[in-house]
């Protein structure tokens, strides 16, 4: 986080249209500080979005992973195979 633009709740009330421009444009989030430590982040929708796309990616390999190690699961090359045939109408 420490790489973050940070601003102060002060700042974000007095000029919060700016700051909401800025967060929008560049699609990055802002530290927003109260009494000199961190309290929350403002982020665009975009970037929201893209935040829980890529958490529920990682959610669903993690239980990929799991079901792997579990056994669990169908051979690659089945579904590979299965997914080929879909694909070519067979």
């Amino acid at each position: 986080m420490s790489n973050l633009p940070i601003i102060s709740i002060s700042d974000l009330r007095r000029d919060t249209a700016r700051i909401i421009k800025r967060v929008v444009i560049s699609n990055e989030p802002i530290v927003i500080t109260r009494r000199g430590r961190a309290c929350a982040v403002l982020l665009s929708v975009a970037a929201y979005e893209r935040m829980q796309r890529e958490m529920e990616t990682l959610r669903i390999l993690v239980q990929g992973d799991a079901d792997v190690a579990a056994g669990v699961g169908d051979d690659a090359g089945d579904v590979t195979a299965e997914a080929d045939g879909l694909l070519t109408g067979e």
